[in-house]
């Protein structure tokens, strides 16, 4: 499963905040509540935050395996 918690670090390192990406930069509040829960997410919204925060991808999201994840 694709999971956010480096988001959450990246995002305590920056200058922003959820108020500021909410406000300031027009990212929604489902979306940020996507990111909260581990949901998917588009790409166009992944580069939008690699852009905001000024990171790599892998400083947002990462694969960690899980039991759940559907086999194709």
């Amino acid at each position: 499963m694709i999971c956010y918690a480096p988001f959450w670090e990246t995002l305590k390192k920056s200058k922003e905040t959820t108020y500021t990406l909410i406000t300031k930069h027009h990212i929604s509040s489902a979306t940020i509540d996507k990111l909260r829960k581990d949901k998917p997410l588009n790409t166009t919204t992944l580069n939008d935050l690699c852009i905001i925060l000024n990171c790599n991808l892998y400083d947002i999201a990462e694969y960690r395996p899980s039991s759940t994840d559907q086999r194709l």
